[in-house]
């Protein structure tokens, strides 16, 4: 039986070169990603700038008085 190794049992993968279709998938992706991280980004600031401004007016809201009961 012939010695194992790695370069015997392992074929080296000839590294392809990167096509056009290859390379516009890629960039479409790369494109895509970003603009949802921005977008994502986007919106935890304006949640948290809302949040923000509902718990303030909250706060400066009077509390409301109680009704008198009606007999």
């Amino acid at each position: 039986m012939a010695k194992l190794n790695k370069d015997s049992l392992f074929k080296a993968a000839k590294p392809s070169s990167e096509t056009l279709m290859d390379k516009t998938t890629r960039v479409v992706r790369e494109i895509r990603d970003t603009e949802a991280e921005e977008r994502q980004d986007k919106t935890s600031r304006l949640r948290k700038t809302r949040l923000e401004r509902d718990a303030a007016l909250r706060a400066d809201a009077p509390a409301p008085s109680p009704k008198k009961k009606r007999k």
